[in-house]
């Protein structure tokens, strides 16, 4: 039976795909910063773990609780709609801790035992953000591009080992979901000279009929996971399908 760790698992597409894996049968370790009782259904399948993808210690600690893993889905990350001119330097730099430095020491961590045993797989998810940019997520879009590049690049350089890399691009969220783990850092970050464009760009989002699901972003993981072919991308949601295809 195999085992996937899962982090960012307190809620959306974590919570989702934790529940997913579950239910085909496998193992899960589901990690995130503050575990709690009734969040998943906690069993011998079924494991709870507390890791910060942005502390060492925190990571050795969670991997060694888990045991040997078959699969890392690097889901935890960070929200952030605003003005790129009002964005302090030190957001800028969380998000990049936890939506890109976080992603990478989550996937050093893992290589050695997956590079040993020539199997294991790394799944990444970014964002349909990266196929077209939006305006006012400018660090956001930044910290996941960087992702992106870091995947496509490592699945070359890990495909002598058998380990495979892979990238999940979720679709258009609406704003609420996808703000929910912002909290503080987005106060005062649409200034008001950037107030009409924001509202204008809100207000179209709030037309759109494209929005991806929790489920289409766990299917894709799912799919990504168990692919055994080159195919590096996979596309979550209907319109970041659509946007990969042109």
């Amino acid at each position: 039976m195999k085992t996937a760790l899962i982090t960012g698992c307190s809620s959306g597409y974590g919570l989702e795909t934790a529940q997913r894996f579950h239910a085909e049968g496998w193992n899960v370790v589901a990690t995130m910063r503050n575990p709690r009782g009734g969040l998943l259904p906690e069993s011998e399948r079924m494991r709870l773990l507390p890791l910060d993808v942005t502390k060492p210690d925190s990571i050795a600690a969670a991997l060694d609780a888990s045991g040997p893993i078959d699969v890392l889905v690097n889901n935890a990350g960070i929200g952030l709609l605003g003005a790129f001119e009002a964005t302090p330097m030190a957001t800028t730099r969380e998000l990049f801790e936890t939506n890109t430095f976080g992603v990478m020491a989550m996937t050093q961590a893992v290589l050695p035992e997956f590079r040993r045993r020539k199997a294991g797989t790394i799944v990444n998810v970014t964002s349909s953000a990266t196929l077209a940019p939006m305006p006012l997520v400018a660090v956001y879009t930044a910290s996941k591009t960087a992702i992106e590049g870091f995947t496509a690049s490592l699945a070359h350089e890990l495909a002598a080992f058998q380990v495979k890399v892979k990238l999940v691009e979720p679709g258009y969220a609406p704003t609420t979901r996808f703000t929910a783990n912002g909290g503080e850092r987005m106060e005062g970050l649409i200034p008001e000279p950037y107030a009409p464009f924001a509202q204008s760009i809100f207000d179209a989002l709030s037309k759109s009929n494209a929005v991806t699901t929790e489920a289409d972003v766990a299917e894709a993981v799912w799919q990504a996971a168990n692919d055994s072919s080159g195919q590096l991308r996979f596309p979550a949601g209907a319109d970041a399908v659509a946007l990969a295809s042109r």
